[in-house]
């Protein structure tokens, strides 16, 4: 008996039980995947602004929704390409250019960098290491 005629001989629900099953797998491959694709692209970062005072709340609202908050007007945290360029848009739009700073340090990993605090550490950040 061929492959063709054995395939045939199948129940038709069995096939779709089959074909659910890879379909999930394949969905969970891809996810995996993308997620892997993302952690890459993210990088680490240390924010620091100096705004005047009318706009620090706003700028500390805004920094909070994207970075971990450890001091007066300094954030850190991981974050993608993406996500940093919509936060400096968005920063931006808040700050009077002629004024106010923004400085961002930029590394690939959070590994690279050693954190010493001398004094009351405002935050503490859990994914610190």
């Amino acid at each position: 008996m061929g492959l063709f005629q054995e395939a045939n001989m199948i129940k038709p629900e069995l096939l779709k039980d089959l074909y659910q099953g890879t379909e999930n797998i394949l969905k969970i491959i891809v996810t995996a995947r993308n997620n892997s694709i993302i952690q890459l692209l993210k990088m680490y970062i240390i924010l620091v602004y100096d705004v005047g005072e009318k706009r620090v709340g706003k700028m500390l609202k805004l920094c909070r929704k994207y970075l971990n908050w450890i001091q007066n007007s300094v954030f850190e945290g991981e974050i993608t390409e993406v996500k940093l360029h919509e936060l400096q848009i968005k920063a931006s739009d808040i700050m009077d250019m002629e004024v106010d700073s923004l400085i961002i340090f930029k590394s690939r990993n959070e590994k690279w960098l050693d954190k010493e605090v001398i004094g009351k550490e405002r935050s503490t950040v859990d994914t610190f290491l």
